[in-house]
């Protein structure tokens, strides 16, 4: 006994069981923060991403179409019913990961409202829940899908009906005069959330346990080690906690503790990995709805493309990074995206615009800005969509910048459109020649256009 309590006095033990101690704690605190930060934020994200696309999807449909449904089972076969079954049909198809998408108006009676369309009629299999035009729907157990006729809202929790465990979201259908004639719904089914948190708690607990085990055999004899090593571990759990998704612990050593900072920074590069797939995944669909802008007008098929790679032509040659290239490729992709909420008739108007209809067409960077927002949290990417119709000397649109005001890839962006847009044909004019293009890119250098992207961009188009 004596033996004993000496052992358990002496020096090298009493650090052994506080560093025991110290690092069981941090590790369980240090998982407990990183699982619910990531979970939080996914599903935050997840939150967001369903409100862009539902308002994004929301600018696509004529509430004229909308409000032209017959409310029976004989609606289905209506020419507007079937105009918006495959406009939401289409969208669902190529975007697999939504599960439902349908259109809602309100009743007299409270909470209940009354669908307009949805495809499933169409799609469901024998035993499947369908809605016809006119059945009624009790949206109680979803309090913000009433909301949703004011803004678009997502549901702050997964929820279950008759069609499943999902999570939704919804955006109002507005006609001219602003007011909501509807709501369109997206649902998301609750699948891959569920195994994207199974996933977390694996890695969670995996972490967990290496980090108890590394305590129990570390001990004494690196007590400093320990020490420097905690406190670089408390710094990247602050540092992720943060949303620093790119913050890497710096590895001292080949021992445990340095392998424990592997792990955690493995954790970190896989919660980058999956912050990556769901923005590459919604970027996808926002690019799907840029292709249906170009696919409502022939003359403008493609231009996004050429425009895109025009500017990261001039960005290399301009000295940019292949970083900064692919940054500027997927906003000039994406650069017209706000041309969603332009009524048609003033994008395919041959006749001269009238000066309101101006104000409406100069407003869509920031309707694109508007749409991108909750879904690319880069900014300088929201810059460029909101700049790409400035001018050098300051009479550009919207915010009136000038010279180096201008985001730079703004400035490279507006080069690239306005050549495209003058070499191809638009419904009020025919496609000018490549001199002719060559002579206004002349005639506005300093004035529309900055110079010396202007003389990168001949140089590298060569002389006509």
């Amino acid at each position: 006994m004596k033996k004993i309590r000496v052992f358990l006095e002496s020096f090298r033990v009493r650090v052994a069981l506080v560093l025991i101690m110290a690092m069981f704690f941090m590790a369980l605190a240090s998982n407990l923060i990183v699982q619910q930060f990531a979970i939080h934020a996914q599903f935050a994200q997840l939150r967001d991403q369903l409100k862009a696309v539902a308002s994004a999807v929301a600018l696509t449909i004529d509430p004229d179409m909308v409000t032209a449904v017959p409310l029976n089972r004989d609606g289905v076969r209506d020419p507007a019913y079937l105009s918006l079954y495959e406009k939401l049909e289409d969208i669902k198809q190529n975007n697999p990961c939504v599960g439902y998408i349908y259109i809602l108006k309100k009743t007299d009676q409270k909470n209940i409202l009354r669908f307009i369309v949805d495809p499933d009629p169409y799609l469901s299999k024998k035993g499947s829940t369908t809605a016809y035009p006119g059945d009624l729907y009790d949206a109680s157990r979803f309090p913000n899908m009433i909301k949703a006729f004011d803004k678009a809202l997502a549901e702050d929790e997964i929820q279950t009906d008759e069609w499943g465990t999902m999570l939704s979201g919804y955006a109002p259908i507005r006609d001219k005069q602003g007011k909501s004639v509807a709501i369109v719904g997206v649902d998301m089914m609750a699948s891959d959330i569920y195994r994207t948190r199974k996933a977390i708690h694996e890695r969670v607990l995996i972490v967990f346990l290496f980090g108890v085990g590394l305590s129990l055999m570390l001990g004494m004899w690196f007590s400093k080690k320990i020490t420097e090593s905690i406190a670089l571990l408390a710094e990247g759990i602050r540092r992720v906690s943060q949303g620093d998704l790119e913050y890497k612990i710096e590895v001292l050593g080949h021992d445990e503790i340095a392998e424990l900072s592997k792990d955690f920074n493995q954790m970190a590069e896989d919660l980058r990995e999956s912050h990556r797939k769901n923005r590459e995944y919604f970027y996808g669909i926002i690019r799907t709805l840029v292709l249906i802008v170009e696919a409502r007008d022939p003359c403008t098929r493609g231009h996004s493309e050429r425009v895109a790679e025009y500017a990261c032509k001039i960005a290399k040659r301009m000295g940019f990074t292949p970083d900064k290239m692919e940054m500027l490729h997927q906003t000039a992709l994406l650069h017209d995206i706000g041309k969603l909420g332009i009524h048609e008739q003033i994008l395919r108007k041959s006749e001269k615009l009238t000066p309101e209809e101006w104000e409406i067409l100069r407003s869509h960077p920031v309707i694109g800005e508007d749409i991108l927002k909750p879904v690319f949290l880069n900014p300088e990417m929201l810059a460029v969509v909101r700049g790409h119709h400035e001018r050098y000397d300051g009479q550009g649109y919207p915010d009136k910048l000038a010279g180096e005001d201008i985001n730079i890839f703004a400035q490279i962006l507006s080069v690239a459109d306005a050549y495209d847009a003058m070499t191809s044909t638009r419904p009020y004019r025919d496609a000018l020649s490549r001199q002719q293009a060559f002579d206004e890119l002349k005639k506005n250098r300093g004035l529309q256009f900055n110079p010396a992207i202007t003389d990168t961009f001949m140089d590298i188009l060569g002389k006509p």
